[in-house]
């Protein structure tokens, strides 16, 4: 999976790009074909926004289903891990609905005798 971090009028912190790739890696434990993701922060200059003053927009592209997330928070690391959750939790859903739920009633069920 290549992972790429675009910024739009903000400076990342020291640890963003390794604690992002740690957590974007950890998503391939699902059977989702992800081959590319896009993580984009940016930053909000107007001081009234203050707890809103970052953003972060994740996109996935591949194969499989596109994935978009955004979150905003008071700096990058929060936003990312808000907006990480959201896409977990839409890999979540297309990964239960893959599933294969093979249940038999007692109706259905053959007899062995």
């Amino acid at each position: 999976m290549k992972i790429i971090i675009h910024t739009r009028h903000a400076e990342l912190a020291s640890d963003f790009k390794s604690i992002a790739e740690e957590k974007l890696q950890s998503m391939e434990r699902f059977s989702v074909t992800i081959d590319r993701i896009e993580v984009e922060v940016l930053h909000e200059a107007n001081p009234r926004q203050g707890k809103n003053s970052h953003k972060v927009v994740i996109t996935s592209h591949g194969s499989g289903p596109l994935l978009r997330a955004e979150a905003s928070a008071f700096n990058d690391l929060a936003a990312f891990d808000e907006a990480i959750k959201n896409v977990e939790l839409q890999i979540r859903k297309i990964h239960e609905r893959e599933k294969s739920h093979d249940r038999h009633t007692l109706r259905t069920m053959k007899t062995s005798d």
